[in-house]
């Protein structure tokens, strides 16, 4: 099942938390921007722990038969059903320990390599996804899975600690070349790039998770979480309890690490990429019509 991050895992400099160590002029903030826009370069993929039900045979006092375990909870109807290209029509598709070749040829048709190079790691490439996508709900990403690499720049604040912290309007301009990249992805092209390697996502969905969830319903989850992150205006005020930066306002501070993202990258870029979510939500949504 997906692995959870622990709290210490959550302070870490690279996590999705809004935290960031106060080392100076030197420091950098390692930001997890692009795993919100993994989900527009390919669709994206997810991973739901949920636990199967046992229960315990009972040895019953002789001649009785040991009690039988419990039945299985019931899998979940799927509410978004993928409908993938008959076997003949499809060029087929790779084992899944053998798909990162596959993945990167795709990719390179919206991205050119050195592009792509720079914006997310290129080995395990589908485990990444899932790993990032399921967990973009939760505290933060367990660190070994980060698929996207950390945004170029340092973090900038404003104020001081005794006057009061703000994050500047310096940080937003960082994320410029991956809201670019965002929209200029055809999103009919990219969701069928999307449908074609479901079956390679739903699989590892099935290796790390519950094999009774179904990925794309997961999938609509996580973009819904991320459409519902606050519009949070300037100033965003921070507080410093330690070592890390947090949200001053408890209510942020308790987001989950997809929606705290969306605020790190300043409001008018995080429309953009809504508005790009919003095209890829009705697309995926539509195939089950």
């Amino acid at each position: 099942m997906t692995e959870q991050p622990t709290k210490k895992e959550s302070l870490s400099d690279e996590s999705l938390l809004y935290r960031e160590p106060n080392r100076g002029g030197d420091a950098t903030m390692k930001k997890f921007v692009p795993a919100i826009l993994v989900i527009v370069l390919i669709g994206a993929c997810a991973g739901l722990y949920y636990y199967w039900i046992h229960g315990e045979q009972r040895a019953a006092p002789p001649p009785a038969l040991p009690a039988a375990a419990p039945a299985p909870a019931p899998a979940p109807p799927i509410r978004y059903p993928i409908k993938t290209a008959e076997p003949e029509q499809a060029k087929p598709l790779p084992p899944l320990m053998e798909s990162d070749a596959a993945v990167q040829e795709t990719l390179a048709g919206f991205v050119d390599k050195n592009s792509l190079a720079r914006f997310v790691y290129l080995d395990s490439i589908v485990r990444r996804f899932v790993v990032t996508i399921d967990n973009l709900t939760h505290e933060s990403v367990p660190q070994r899975y980060y698929l996207a690499k950390p945004a170029e720049g340092k973090f900038v604040v404003s104020g001081k600690r005794d006057s009061g912290i703000t994050l500047s309007p310096e940080n937003y301009r960082r994320y410029s070349a991956y809201i670019q990249l965002a929209e200029s992805v055809d999103t009919k092209k990219l969701i069928a790039a999307y449908v074609y390697f479901y079956p390679l996502f739903q699989e590892e969905y099935k290796n790390l998770g519950d094999p009774k969830r179904y990925f794309n319903d997961r999938v609509v989850e996580v973009i819904d979480d991320l459409l519902a992150a606050p519009d949070v205006k300037q100033p965003v005020k921070l507080v410093q309890p330690k070592v890390f930066y947090e949200f001053a306002d408890p209510k942020l501070e308790g987001l989950s690490a997809g929606k705290k993202i969306m605020l790190r990258m300043g409001s008018d870029n995080a429309a953009r990429v809504k508005a790009k979510l919003q095209e890829i939500r009705r697309e995926i949504t539509s195939l089950s019509r």
